[in-house]
Protein backbone atom coordinates (compact mmCIF):
# COMPACT_ATOMS: atom_id res chain seq x y z
CA UNK A 1 0.00 0.00 0.00
CA UNK A 2 1.20 3.31 -0.73
CA UNK A 3 2.33 5.16 2.11
CA UNK A 4 1.55 9.08 1.22
CA UNK A 5 3.40 12.01 3.82
CA UNK A 6 2.35 15.61 3.53
CA UNK A 7 4.37 18.72 4.73
CA UNK A 8 2.89 22.47 4.40
CA UNK A 9 5.02 25.33 5.01
CA UNK A 10 5.53 29.21 2.96
CA UNK A 11 9.44 28.38 2.20
CA UNK A 12 9.88 31.73 2.38
CA UNK A 13 12.04 31.79 0.73
CA UNK A 14 13.22 27.66 0.56
CA UNK A 15 16.70 26.99 3.16
CA UNK A 16 18.48 24.08 3.56
CA UNK A 17 16.52 23.72 7.26
CA UNK A 18 13.24 23.31 4.83
CA UNK A 19 15.82 21.05 2.65
CA UNK A 20 16.39 18.99 5.27
CA UNK A 21 12.22 18.35 6.14
CA UNK A 22 11.76 17.44 2.58
CA UNK A 23 14.75 14.87 2.43
CA UNK A 24 13.73 13.35 6.03
CA UNK A 25 10.01 13.37 4.85
CA UNK A 26 10.51 11.78 1.30
CA UNK A 27 12.84 8.69 3.02
CA UNK A 28 10.00 7.60 4.93
CA UNK A 29 7.30 7.82 2.18
CA UNK A 30 6.66 6.63 -1.16
CA UNK A 31 4.96 9.77 -2.50
CA UNK A 32 5.39 13.10 -0.96
CA UNK A 33 2.83 16.35 -0.88
CA UNK A 34 4.74 19.68 -0.36
CA UNK A 35 2.07 22.46 -0.14
CA UNK A 36 3.46 26.14 -0.25
CA UNK A 37 1.48 28.89 0.96
CA UNK A 38 1.83 32.14 -0.91
CA UNK A 39 0.40 35.50 -0.52
CA UNK A 40 0.55 38.58 -3.25
CA UNK A 41 2.76 40.56 -1.17
CA UNK A 42 5.26 37.97 -0.59
CA UNK A 43 8.65 38.44 -2.40
CA UNK A 44 10.04 36.44 -3.68
CA UNK A 45 6.55 35.04 -4.71
CA UNK A 46 4.67 31.86 -4.09
CA UNK A 47 5.00 30.46 -7.42
CA UNK A 48 8.74 31.35 -7.72
CA UNK A 49 8.87 29.36 -4.49
CA UNK A 50 7.04 26.57 -5.68
CA UNK A 51 9.14 26.08 -8.87
CA UNK A 52 12.64 26.42 -6.72
CA UNK A 53 11.30 23.53 -4.03
CA UNK A 54 10.02 21.11 -7.48
CA UNK A 55 13.47 21.63 -8.98
CA UNK A 56 15.24 21.33 -5.59
CA UNK A 57 13.21 17.97 -5.33
CA UNK A 58 12.00 16.45 -8.37
CA UNK A 59 10.26 13.70 -6.87
CA UNK A 60 8.17 15.38 -4.53
CA UNK A 61 4.19 16.56 -5.47
CA UNK A 62 4.35 20.57 -5.23
CA UNK A 63 0.98 22.57 -4.62
CA UNK A 64 0.77 26.08 -4.19
CA UNK A 65 -2.33 27.73 -2.56
CA UNK A 66 -3.39 31.38 -1.54
CA UNK A 67 -2.82 31.35 1.87
CA UNK A 68 -5.98 32.87 3.36
CA UNK A 69 -6.68 31.06 6.12
CA UNK A 70 -6.17 31.69 9.82
CA UNK A 71 -2.70 30.37 10.92
CA UNK A 72 -3.96 29.20 14.48
CA UNK A 73 -6.88 27.52 13.07
CA UNK A 74 -5.32 23.44 12.43
CA UNK A 75 -9.06 22.04 11.87
CA UNK A 76 -9.85 24.92 9.03
CA UNK A 77 -6.14 23.97 7.62
CA UNK A 78 -6.67 20.27 8.10
CA UNK A 79 -9.68 20.06 6.52
CA UNK A 80 -8.45 22.06 3.59
CA UNK A 81 -5.64 20.28 2.76
CA UNK A 82 -7.71 17.22 2.24
CA UNK A 83 -9.57 18.98 -0.06
CA UNK A 84 -6.78 20.15 -1.66
CA UNK A 85 -4.82 17.00 -2.17
CA UNK A 86 -8.00 14.97 -2.93
CA UNK A 87 -6.72 12.29 -0.05
CA UNK A 88 -6.25 11.84 3.44
CA UNK A 89 -1.93 12.04 3.86
CA UNK A 90 -0.40 8.85 5.89
CA UNK A 91 1.67 11.24 7.85
CA UNK A 92 2.52 14.70 8.23
CA UNK A 93 5.71 16.20 8.77
CA UNK A 94 6.38 19.14 10.52
CA UNK A 95 9.12 21.21 12.40
CA UNK A 96 6.36 23.27 14.56
CA UNK A 97 4.40 23.57 17.57
CA UNK A 98 1.08 23.56 15.65
CA UNK A 99 1.78 20.01 14.44
CA UNK A 100 0.43 17.37 16.94
CA UNK A 101 -3.07 19.33 16.71
CA UNK A 102 -2.86 19.46 13.02
CA UNK A 103 -2.10 15.71 12.95
CA UNK A 104 -5.24 14.83 14.88
CA UNK A 105 -6.99 17.02 12.63
CA UNK A 106 -6.22 15.34 9.27
CA UNK A 107 -6.53 12.15 11.08
CA UNK A 108 -2.86 10.84 10.68
CA UNK A 109 0.46 10.47 12.36
CA UNK A 110 2.79 13.37 13.50
CA UNK A 111 6.31 13.29 12.91
CA UNK A 112 8.62 16.44 14.49
CA UNK A 113 11.75 16.95 12.88
CA UNK A 114 14.51 19.35 14.70
CA UNK A 115 12.04 21.54 16.37
CA UNK A 116 15.12 23.18 17.38
CA UNK A 117 16.62 23.85 14.48
CA UNK A 118 19.62 22.43 15.72
CA UNK A 119 20.81 20.54 12.46
CA UNK A 120 20.61 23.75 10.49
CA UNK A 121 20.61 26.67 12.25
CA UNK A 122 18.29 28.85 10.26
CA UNK A 123 15.24 29.94 9.79
CA UNK A 124 12.87 32.03 6.81
CA UNK A 125 12.79 35.54 8.80
CA UNK A 126 16.29 35.54 8.80
CA UNK A 127 17.04 34.49 5.50
CA UNK A 128 14.62 37.62 4.54
CA UNK A 129 16.46 40.39 6.67
CA UNK A 130 19.78 39.58 6.04
CA UNK A 131 20.19 37.10 2.93
CA UNK A 132 24.05 38.01 2.51
CA UNK A 133 24.70 36.45 5.71
CA UNK A 134 22.88 33.10 5.21
CA UNK A 135 24.58 32.53 2.35
CA UNK A 136 25.73 28.92 2.98
CA UNK A 137 22.30 28.22 4.19
CA UNK A 138 20.57 28.64 0.14
CA UNK A 139 20.75 26.72 -2.21
CA UNK A 140 21.42 27.59 -5.80
CA UNK A 141 18.36 29.26 -7.67
CA UNK A 142 17.41 31.39 -3.82
CA UNK A 143 21.33 32.43 -4.68
CA UNK A 144 20.59 33.17 -7.86
CA UNK A 145 17.64 35.31 -6.33
CA UNK A 146 19.39 37.14 -3.67
CA UNK A 147 22.58 37.93 -5.18
CA UNK A 148 23.68 41.46 -5.95
CA UNK A 149 24.58 42.09 -9.95
CA UNK A 150 27.11 44.51 -10.54
CA UNK A 151 27.57 45.04 -14.69
CA UNK A 152 30.02 46.79 -16.37
CA UNK A 153 28.39 49.07 -19.56
CA UNK A 154 29.89 51.80 -21.93
CA UNK A 155 31.93 53.00 -25.14
CA UNK A 156 34.76 50.86 -26.79
CA UNK A 157 38.05 50.03 -24.93
CA UNK A 158 37.21 51.55 -21.51
CA UNK A 159 38.98 48.68 -19.80
CA UNK A 160 35.34 46.73 -18.63
CA UNK A 161 36.67 43.85 -19.01
CA UNK A 162 39.95 44.08 -17.05
CA UNK A 163 37.96 45.18 -14.17
CA UNK A 164 35.54 42.51 -14.65
CA UNK A 165 38.18 40.21 -13.88
CA UNK A 166 39.45 42.11 -11.38
CA UNK A 167 36.18 42.73 -9.41
CA UNK A 168 35.42 38.93 -9.38
CA UNK A 169 38.75 38.13 -8.04
CA UNK A 170 38.69 40.82 -5.51
CA UNK A 171 35.04 39.19 -4.56
CA UNK A 172 36.08 35.14 -5.04
CA UNK A 173 32.92 35.25 -7.32
CA UNK A 174 32.16 34.70 -11.00
CA UNK A 175 32.09 37.50 -13.81
CA UNK A 176 30.06 36.91 -17.03
CA UNK A 177 32.16 37.69 -19.79
CA UNK A 178 30.58 39.43 -23.06
CA UNK A 179 28.91 36.94 -25.39
CA UNK A 180 28.74 39.64 -27.95
CA UNK A 181 32.49 40.19 -28.40
CA UNK A 182 32.41 36.25 -28.63
CA UNK A 183 29.70 36.48 -31.28
CA UNK A 184 31.43 39.11 -33.05
CA UNK A 185 34.73 37.83 -33.17
CA UNK A 186 33.28 34.75 -35.11
CA UNK A 187 31.14 36.51 -37.44
CA UNK A 188 34.19 37.89 -38.24
CA UNK A 189 36.20 35.00 -38.56
CA UNK A 190 33.32 33.37 -41.07
CA UNK A 191 31.68 35.79 -42.69
CA UNK A 192 34.64 38.14 -42.97
CA UNK A 193 32.81 41.60 -41.81
CA UNK A 194 30.13 42.84 -39.53
CA UNK A 195 27.41 43.70 -41.49
CA UNK A 196 24.66 43.26 -38.69
CA UNK A 197 21.39 41.87 -38.68
CA UNK A 198 18.07 42.77 -35.98
CA UNK A 199 17.91 39.23 -34.92
CA UNK A 200 21.98 38.68 -33.97
CA UNK A 201 20.68 41.44 -31.55
CA UNK A 202 18.05 39.54 -29.98
CA UNK A 203 20.31 36.21 -30.07
CA UNK A 204 23.02 38.31 -28.43
CA UNK A 205 20.58 39.39 -25.64
CA UNK A 206 18.91 36.27 -24.95
CA UNK A 207 22.26 34.43 -24.52
CA UNK A 208 23.74 36.96 -21.95
CA UNK A 209 20.64 37.16 -20.40
CA UNK A 210 20.88 33.10 -20.18
CA UNK A 211 24.49 33.27 -19.00
CA UNK A 212 24.28 35.83 -16.43
CA UNK A 213 20.89 33.80 -15.33
CA UNK A 214 23.28 30.50 -15.02
CA UNK A 215 26.20 31.93 -13.21
CA UNK A 216 24.30 33.87 -10.51
CA UNK A 217 23.26 30.68 -9.15
CA UNK A 218 26.69 29.80 -8.66
CA UNK A 219 27.79 33.45 -7.58
CA UNK A 220 29.33 34.14 -4.14
CA UNK A 221 27.00 36.93 -3.12
CA UNK A 222 27.69 38.92 -6.23
CA UNK A 223 27.53 38.65 -9.53
CA UNK A 224 30.21 40.52 -11.67
CA UNK A 225 28.59 41.35 -15.69
CA UNK A 226 30.83 42.30 -18.16
CA UNK A 227 27.50 44.01 -20.35
CA UNK A 228 23.91 42.82 -20.31
CA UNK A 229 21.21 43.16 -22.45
CA UNK A 230 20.57 46.76 -21.78
CA UNK A 231 23.58 47.47 -23.85
CA UNK A 232 22.87 45.14 -26.16
CA UNK A 233 19.73 47.61 -26.94
CA UNK A 234 22.51 50.37 -27.03
CA UNK A 235 24.46 48.99 -29.51
CA UNK A 236 22.05 47.91 -31.84
CA UNK A 237 21.01 51.71 -32.18
CA UNK A 238 24.63 52.33 -32.81
CA UNK A 239 24.66 49.33 -35.40
CA UNK A 240 21.43 50.13 -36.91
CA UNK A 241 20.27 53.55 -35.80
CA UNK A 242 17.04 52.00 -34.52
CA UNK A 243 15.63 50.28 -31.18
CA UNK A 244 14.97 46.70 -31.33
CA UNK A 245 11.58 45.88 -30.02
CA UNK A 246 12.74 42.22 -29.63
CA UNK A 247 15.56 43.52 -27.29
CA UNK A 248 14.08 45.79 -25.49
CA UNK A 249 11.47 43.01 -24.77
CA UNK A 250 14.20 40.74 -23.18
CA UNK A 251 15.24 43.97 -21.34
CA UNK A 252 11.75 44.43 -19.88
CA UNK A 253 11.94 40.87 -18.54
CA UNK A 254 15.19 40.48 -17.45
CA UNK A 255 16.20 40.97 -14.07
CA UNK A 256 17.63 45.19 -13.60
CA UNK A 257 21.54 44.77 -12.28
CA UNK A 258 21.49 46.23 -8.16
CA UNK A 259 24.36 48.49 -9.60
CA UNK A 260 25.47 49.45 -13.18
CA UNK A 261 29.14 50.86 -13.39
CA UNK A 262 30.50 53.02 -16.44
CA UNK A 263 34.13 53.55 -17.03
CA UNK A 264 35.01 56.97 -18.65
CA UNK A 265 36.99 57.52 -21.76
CA UNK A 266 39.60 59.24 -20.44
CA UNK A 267 42.04 56.12 -21.60
CA UNK A 268 43.85 55.24 -24.90
CA UNK A 269 41.99 53.28 -27.39
CA UNK A 270 43.48 50.29 -27.86
CA UNK A 271 42.25 48.65 -31.35
CA UNK A 272 42.22 44.44 -30.85
CA UNK A 273 41.97 43.31 -33.75
CA UNK A 274 37.59 43.87 -33.87
CA UNK A 275 37.06 47.79 -32.18
CA UNK A 276 35.58 49.75 -34.60
CA UNK A 277 33.87 52.82 -32.58
CA UNK A 278 37.38 54.64 -32.07
CA UNK A 279 35.61 58.17 -33.59
CA UNK A 280 32.27 57.33 -31.69
CA UNK A 281 33.76 56.97 -28.39
CA UNK A 282 32.89 59.73 -26.40
CA UNK A 283 29.22 60.00 -28.35
CA UNK A 284 28.87 55.98 -26.97
CA UNK A 285 29.55 56.91 -23.42
CA UNK A 286 26.76 60.13 -23.63
CA UNK A 287 24.35 57.21 -25.17
CA UNK A 288 25.09 55.20 -22.48
CA UNK A 289 24.85 57.97 -19.31
CA UNK A 290 21.80 59.24 -20.97
CA UNK A 291 19.52 55.61 -21.44
CA UNK A 292 21.13 54.98 -17.96
CA UNK A 293 19.07 58.28 -16.64
CA UNK A 294 16.56 57.83 -18.65
CA UNK A 295 15.31 54.21 -17.46
CA UNK A 296 15.89 54.81 -13.96
CA UNK A 297 18.85 52.93 -12.75
CA UNK A 298 21.29 53.31 -10.22
CA UNK A 299 24.81 53.80 -11.73
CA UNK A 300 28.96 54.99 -11.41
CA UNK A 301 31.42 56.57 -12.97
CA UNK A 302 34.51 55.02 -13.14
CA UNK A 303 37.55 57.29 -14.36
CA UNK A 304 41.55 57.49 -13.36
CA UNK A 305 43.93 54.94 -13.69
CA UNK A 306 42.93 51.33 -13.48
CA UNK A 307 43.66 51.44 -10.21
CA UNK A 308 41.91 54.15 -8.94
CA UNK A 309 38.96 52.76 -11.38
CA UNK A 310 39.55 49.57 -9.34
CA UNK A 311 39.12 50.71 -6.06
CA UNK A 312 36.08 52.81 -6.92
CA UNK A 313 34.24 50.19 -8.38
CA UNK A 314 35.00 48.32 -4.88
CA UNK A 315 33.87 50.98 -2.75
CA UNK A 316 30.61 51.55 -4.63
CA UNK A 317 30.20 47.66 -4.50
CA UNK A 318 30.47 47.86 -1.29
CA UNK A 319 28.07 49.48 -0.51
CA UNK A 320 25.53 47.91 -2.11
CA UNK A 321 26.21 44.61 -0.62
CA UNK A 322 26.10 46.51 3.11
CA UNK A 323 22.88 48.05 2.01
CA UNK A 324 21.50 44.81 1.29
CA UNK A 325 22.33 43.95 5.35
CA UNK A 326 20.29 46.62 6.46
Amino acid sequence: MTRRGLVVGKFYPPHRGHSHLINFARLRVDELWVIVCGKPEQIPGGELRASWLQQLHPDIHVLLIDDKLDVDDSRVWAENSIRWLGFVPDCVFTSEDYGESFAQYLGCQHVLVDKERLTVTVSGTVVREDPLSCWEFLEPPVRAFYAKRVCLVGAESTGKTTLARALAEHYRTLWVPEYGREYSERKLREEGDCAWRSEEFAHIAATQREREDQAASQANKVLICDTDAFATAIWHVRYLGVRSPAVDAIVATHRRPDLYLVPDVDTPFVQDGTRDGELIREWMHEAFIEELIKQGHDFRLLSGSFRERLQEAIRHIDQVMTCAAR
